[in-house]
C-alpha cells in the first residue's frame, strides 16, 4: 500500500513538470530533470528521517546537493506534485512544509531567520509558484494560490490568491481564484521614472526662466534651441499618464 501511495506520488510529480514546463516533451525527457532526481531523494531522506535514521537522511541529502545543486533537508514535508524549475541554487529548510502542487524557480531559499528551535522555516500552501531568486525567510505562511515575484524577499504571511513582489516584498495584487480576474491593490515605486519626470519639470522652468530673461534683454538664440523634443512625445505620455503593470507579469517564468 505505502509502495502504491509512492508511486502515486512520483506520478503526480511527473505530471506537475509536463503541466508547467513547455520545454517537456516527453517522459524520457522529463526523467532527466535535476528537479525531480532531488524530490525523489528528499522523499527517500525524508521517510528515513520519520523513523529516526540517524546519519544516512542526511548522506542522502549532500548527495542529492552535489547531484543536483539543489538542498533540501530531510526533515522538510512536501507535498504531491511538486516542480523546481531547472532548479540550482534552492534551499529549503528543516521546518518547511509544502503543499500540493507547488512550483519553485531556481535560486529560490526557504529558510530561517535565526538560531531558535522549533518551527522556523515557512509553510507554503497549495498552488503557490515562487519565482526566480525570491527568498521567503522565518515561521510565515504563503497562502494558498499565492504568487512570489522574481527577487522578492518575503518576511510577512501572504494571503491566499495575491501576488507579493519588491525587498521587502509587498502585495501588489489580488485574484479571484473563481474568475482568475487580478485587481491591483497597490502601485509599485517607479524612481527611474521618477528621476525623469523631475528632470524634465527642471527643464520646462529653465526654459521658461531663460525665456523671460531674453523678453527682459530682447536677446533671442534661436539657433541653439532644439528642434524637437530630446524624447519622444509617446514616452512622455508613458511616464506622465502611467498605468500600473498587469499581474500577469509576476506569475510566471524569470520575471516572477
Amino acid at each position: 500500500m505505502r509502495l502504491s501511495h509512492a508511486l502515486c506520488v512520483l506520478r503526480d510529480d511527473i505530471r506537475a513538470i509536463f503541466r508547467n514546463d513547455p520545454a517537456a516533451r516527453n517522459l524520457a525527457e522529463v526523467l532527466l530533470y535535476p528537479g525531480l532526481h532531488a524530490i525523489i531523494l528528499h522523499r527517500l531522506a525524508h521517510a528515513l528521517y520519520r523513523r529516526k535514521i540517524p546519519f544516512i537522511p542526511r548522506l542522502i541529502s549532500q548527495i542529492s546537493r552535489f547531484l543536483t545543486g539543489i538542498e533540501i533537508h530531510p526533515g522538510a514535508r512536501i507535498g504531491r506534485g511538486f516542480f523546481i524549475d531547472h532548479g540550482m541554487g534552492v534551499v529549503i529548510g528543516e521546518t518547511t512544509e509544502i503543499g500540493d502542487w507547488v512550483m519553485l524557480y531556481q535560486g529560490v531559499t526557504l529558510g530561517g531567520t535565526g538560531k531558535q528551535t522549533g518551527k522556523r522555516h515557512p509553510t507554503v500552501e497549495d498552488e503557490v509558484v515562487i519565482g526566480v531568486g525570491a527568498i521567503v525567510l522565518g515561521a510565515i505562511t504563503i497562502g494558498r494560490g499565492a504568487r512570489i515575484g522574481g527577487g522578492a524577499v518575503v518576511v510577512k504571511d501572504v494571503p491566499p490568491h495575491s501576488t507579493a513582489v519588491g525587498v521587502p516584498a509587498r502585495i501588489v495584487a489580488r485574484r479571484d481564484p473563481v474568475t482568475g480576474q487580478s485587481r491591483r491593490v497597490e502601485q509599485l515605486p517607479d524612481p527611474e521614472g521618477e528621476m525623469l519626470r523631475g528632470l524634465h519639470d527642471k527643464v520646462l522652468e529653465l526654459e521658461m526662466r531663460i525665456a523671460d530673461l531674453e523678453a527682459e534683454t530682447h536677446v533671442h538664440h534661436e539657433e541653439h534651441r532644439l528642434k524637437y523634443d530630446a524624447l519622444p512625445d509617446q514616452l512622455w505620455q508613458t511616464l506622465l499618464n502611467e498605468t500600473p503593470p498587469v499581474e500577469e507579469e509576476y506569475n510566471q517564468g524569470a520575471g516572477i
